[in-house]
């Protein structure tokens, strides 16, 4: 897929398009809606950039205060600390994720409920069982804190996913917590743990 699009900071698809982030808000004196700031999407490749994310953006509380912009203030500090795992504690995580074409997927948990969209290409959902799914564009999939992976369906073109995740109660099965589990990603650099490992 070409695009006329600009690309972004940091983005590695060079072919699918860039993107911008619109962050609304109310103007002081008359109570209207505004567009308090526009911002262009910001990427991070990771694992020699077979994979790359953008943060559009995070709160660190349920329900997140909008009083004084204490939620932009608190998700721009969070992603200048480069200390944001896949889930934010208490919180949650709005994040594009770009996949190269013959990426390796990683089986992954996360102590978290997530919705995950099929924006562009075609992403095959892979579970620990061995179930898998093939997902479309606008296919969306609800992961309930379980093993999982994504695979690119292309050998040649880039696909993208749009995601938001909100940390949850520990998940428990037959009385063992679970906990996050990053696979071959654990303790890397680039895949900062998110501080809910199980607690055994």
């Amino acid at each position: 897929m070409s695009t006329s699009r600009s690309q972004n900071p940091g983005q590695v698809s060079a072919s699918l398009p860039g993107v911008t982030h619109y962050v609304t808000g109310h103007d002081a004196s008359t109570g209207k809606a505004i567009v308090q700031s526009t911002r262009e999407g910001s990427w991070n490749g990771l694992f020699d950039n077979s994979i790359a994310f953008n943060v559009v953006y995070t709160t660190s509380e349920f329900p997140a205060s909008l009083a004084d912009d204490k939620d932009i203030t608190t998700h721009d500090e969070l992603v200048s600390s480069k200390k944001l795992g896949l889930v934010n504690p208490n919180g949650t995580v709005c994040r594009m994720v770009d996949f190269g074409p013959g990426h390796k997927p990683l089986m992954h948990r996360t102590q978290s409920l997530d919705y995950g969209l099929v924006l562009e290409g075609s992403v095959e959902m892979i579970l620990d069982s061995g179930e898998t799914r093939l997902m479309h564009r606008g296919d969306v999939a609800v992961q309930r804190g379980t093993m999982h992976a994504w695979k690119n369906a292309s050998t040649t073109e880039w696909s993208r996913m749009f995601f938001v995740l909100q940390d949850c109660q520990e998940v428990v099965l037959s009385g063992k917590p679970l906990g996050e589990d990053l696979g071959f990603a654990s303790g890397s650099e680039d895949l900062p743990d998110s501080g809910s490992k199980a607690s055994l």
